[in-house]
């Protein structure tokens, strides 16, 4: 049966996730992590598509939230990274599992739960061991909206305004509800 068309309507909320071919690993180490982060951005930016959260881990690599035309672009943006990849790594083939997964979000029921979804992603798989390695992990979202770590590409303002008016109480808002959410599980 073919795969039905992805909705990208202006304005739709996705959560988008890429996975490696036979749960493989897809990063190697921070240069590839590095990598695919700056290239996210970089088509993040020339499709003028709003990333409000973000993990990068070994597998699933990333899982994000988005507003705009990335998900036409992400094919092609999987394209490049695994070319480049493969081209570093000495491999070929595939890289990634099938296309990208991309789920529509409703921005009211869901985005604060989502946000805190992927941000908490590796503290689950114990990419980090605590909430204080969470801040300072670079491939999370997380880092960037307490501030640790920029990306123009990333809507820090949006989030953070979800936890309070002003930025110093909306990060500590924002830090106690991911704390709660670590009890939660998946």
């Amino acid at each position: 049966m073919p795969r039905q068309a992805r909705l990208d309507a202006p304005g739709t909320l996705h959560h988008v996730i890429v996975r490696g071919i036979e749960k493989r690993k897809i990063v190697d180490d921070q240069v590839d992590r590095d990598n695919f982060v700056s290239r996210m951005g970089q088509i993040a930016s020339e499709t003028d598509t709003v990333i409000y959260a973000l993990a990068l881990m070994t597998n699933p690599p990333i899982s994000f939230y988005a507003v705009g035309s990335v998900v036409c672009r992400s094919s092609c943006a999987g394209f490049l990274l695994a070319m480049q990849y493969n081209r570093r790594h000495h491999r070929h083939g595939h890289l990634f599992q099938n296309c990208y997964k991309s789920i529509v979000c409703d921005e009211d029921s869901y985005f604060q739960e989502l946000v805190r979804y992927i941000h908490l992603n590796p503290l689950r798989v114990k990419l980090v061991k605590n909430m204080s390695e969470l801040e300072r992990y670079r491939w999370c979202g997380h880092s960037v909206l307490m501030g640790r770590i920029k990306h123009s590409w990333q809507d820090r303002e949006y989030v953070l305004s979800w936890f309070g008016d002003k930025e110093m109480q909306a990060k500590k808002n924002y830090r106690q509800y991911v704390k709660e959410g670590i009890s939660h599980g998946r």
